[in-house]
């Protein structure tokens, strides 16, 4: 896309999560509008020197919009105040770099274009007037120029023929690329620097600002990991000639250049995939890259940042928590000490730290941490109502899989009493469940369900070895840490025997359909956007290279596709099953749950499909999500439920 002897570790919660509120009696139960009423917090980025900080807002969905605006910290003062008020999509706040203006993006004029807003005050002034959208943007070292990535126009013949609906289009020949153009901030100047079939990902500026540095491929139609990192030399400005630094092996992202000039940072795979996991630093000047965390640290590094030449900061996975850590090039790390788990981060000069923190008991505000010494501490109250609205604070235990694997899960318990279970399995299957907050679960835990969240091999956060685990095995040893999950709660009189429940979505919802074809023991499943069969899935998705990596392709290798899907095993399912699926959905494409449907229709199973107009993978429209969530809360109640629900103990 993503009978065991049973060993029982209870972690501690969070000492924040324990002081959260708990409903009572007379409160009314957590609902599915108020899940959707969360500000997120994101591109965080102090000015140059370290006196403010910028970083976007996002409010709750409204119909189809989910608006986005910039907002400034004083550091010295706590004062935070909204910049930008369009009520549309306003992103990627990015310092000048003499620290008098802020670029961004923003599609308040219709396709995302790029503005500067002085910090003297005054209205954002329009830098590119485009009907082709800016999907990235750097300020060059000198101020002078920036450098953005978008297409290039469309021709007016093409123009036309779109016009009176003559638009067939040939794949990958046809398909616009972003390309990169340079902007001459004084004069408003656009030039296109790059052309022909490169598909560029990212791009970053040489400190002597006669080159870039980019993540790119001239194969982009092959739909396998063919990026590269190369220069694109800036001499003959409307010619960029791309010469190679490097050929990581496998997936990466995450450029980063070094102050001096002379290293990029990246996170990369370390064998060929399945997707960026370590730290490496390349010579610029080209040689072999250096792994610097796979025998210090073992875990998925992000976010890289440079501190000096010899020294970074990162965000860390380390099973459900997250940290920020300094780190030097022979892997050494030192971490940023919080109550909360950060997602988004900046660091300045100075020392000081901003962070997006939450935990799946706290919702999202932006943390400060102004010098090493210091304890971080809240700066914005922006999801303050949060803090009276009860949710049911995890447990984080641990148990032995049938092999003897260590797997770690959060479990929601609302009472001691046995409840009935409800298994949620994570998307990847390279990610994992994190201490964040997860509407499915927090709405079945306040109406007395029990809600278990095992991150089974395969997930992110614990190894590399751990991520390989499940290697041409999909819904072998990760299904079964799965069951043994199941058995553990029961055997701690957590679950009800005979009134299980497992769902998820994407990988989660492979894994729903996969359980049921493979156990009568679930009373009712909730597969939303699944891989059901793996061989029609390679043909019709976008990025089939993942999936190589786990299984080959099929045209080689069909028997492990075969033996791996859901859809082999169909005639087989008793449990009633429901299936969401956005309609637009190119990761986990719609005839995957088409196929489920009609064969769980043919053999009698009770099942609904349910489709989402305009969605892609991840459900985006308002009423489509309170949908949803209402929907799987429903199901599990018709198939789950005893005539009266358990009562809190």
């Amino acid at each position: 896309m993503k009978n065991a002897v049973l060993l029982l570790t209870v972690m501690t919660a969070v000492a924040a999560a324990l002081c959260v509120p708990r409903r009572t009696a007379a409160q009314p139960a957590l609902t599915a509008e108020q899940t959707l009423d969360r500000r997120s917090i994101g591109d965080l980025e102090f000015s140059p020197d370290g006196a403010r900080l910028v970083f976007t807002v996002t409010e709750p969905v409204k119909g189809a919009a989910r608006p986005r605006s910039i907002w400034m910290l004083d550091v010295e003062s706590g004062r935070v105040r909204q910049l930008t008020f369009s009520g549309r999509n306003d992103s990627s706040p990015r310092w000048a770099p003499d620290g008098d203006a802020i670029a961004f993006l923003s599609d308040r004029d219709g396709a995302a274009q790029l503005y500067l807003l002085s910090t003297r005050g005054g209205e954002a002034e329009k830098l590119t007037d485009r009907k082709e959208a800016v999907s990235m943007f750097r300020w060059s070292p000198d101020g002078r120029r920036i450098a953005l990535l978008m297409p290039e126009a469309k021709a007016e013949s093409q123009q036309q023929k779109e016009r009176d609906k003559d638009d067939g289009r040939v794949i990958d020949k046809d398909d616009r690329r972003p390309r990169v153009w340079m902007l001459e901030v004084a004069s408003r100047k656009l030039v296109q620097v790059t052309s022909g079939s490169w598909q560029i990902a990212q791009i970053e500026w040489l400190p002597a600002g006669d080159r870039l540095i980019a993540s790119a491929t001239p194969t982009p139609a092959v739909d396998r990991w063919t990026d590269r990192i190369y220069a694109i030399d800036l001499t003959n400005v409307t010619d960029g000639v791309f010469a190679e630094i490097a050929a990581p092996r496998g997936p990466f992202n995450g450029l980063s250049v070094s102050p001096d000039g002379r290293t990029l940072a990246f996170v990369g795979a370390r064998l060929d995939g399945p997707e960026p996991h370590d730290l490496y630093l390349q010579p610029v000047g080209g040689g072999a890259a250096q792994n610097v965390s796979a025998a210090a640290f073992d875990r998925p590094v992000g976010q890289l940042r440079w501190i000096d030449n010899a020294t970074l900061t990162a965000t860390l996975a380390r099973g459900f928590k997250s940290a920020i850590a300094t780190i030097d090039r022979d892997g050494r790390a030192r971490f940023v000490d919080a109550d909360v788990n950060p997602t988004a981060y900046a660091r300045a000069k100075s020392g000081a730290i901003a962070f997006a923190g939450e935990t799946a008991a706290r919702a999202p505000e932006l943390w400060l941490k102004p010098r090493d010494e210091a304890a971080a501490h809240t700066v914005t109250a922006l999801n303050a109502t949060w803090s009276s609205i009860p949710v049911v604070a995890p447990e984080f235990v641990k148990y032995r899989s049938f092999d003897g694997t260590e797997i770690e899960a959060a479990l929601l318990r609302p009472g001691s009493a046995p409840r009935p279970l409800i298994v949620l399995v994570h998307g990847g299957p390279t990610g994992r469940w994190s201490d964040s907050f997860e509407p499915w679960g927090q709405l079945l835990a306040q109406r007395g369900y029990a809600v278990l969240y095992p991150n089974v091999r395969g997930s992110t956060g614990y190894g590399q070895a751990f991520v390989e685990a499940n290697r041409a095995d999909w819904g072998g040893g990760d299904f079964k840490d799965v069951m043994a999950g199941v058995d553990w709660a029961i055997a701690r009189g957590v679950a009800d025997p005979v009134r299980l429940g497992i769902g998820g979505w994407s990988y989660g919802g492979y894994m729903a359909a996969w359980a049921v074809t493979q156990t009568s023991r679930f009373k009712a499943a909730v597969s939303g956007a699944p891989v059901i069969d793996m061989a029609s899935e390679f043909g019709t998705e976008n990025g089939s290279a993942y999936d190589e990596w786990f299984y080959g392709t099929p045209y080689e290798k069909l028997d492990g596709f075969i033996k791996s899907s859901p859809m082999t095993y169909v005639a087989k399912v008793k449990t009633p099953t429901l299936l969401l699926q956005g309609e637009n959905d190119t990761t986990d494409p719609i005839g995957q749950s088409q196929q489920f449907y009609r064969g769980l229709k043919r053999y009698g199973v009770e099942t609904d499909l349910v489709v989402y107009p305009r969605e892609p993978h991840g459900l985006r429209e308002e009423k489509h999500l309170l949908d949803r969530l209402n929907r799987i809360v429903a199901w599990f109640d018709k198939y789950l439920r005893s005539s009266a629900p358990p009562t809190a103990q």
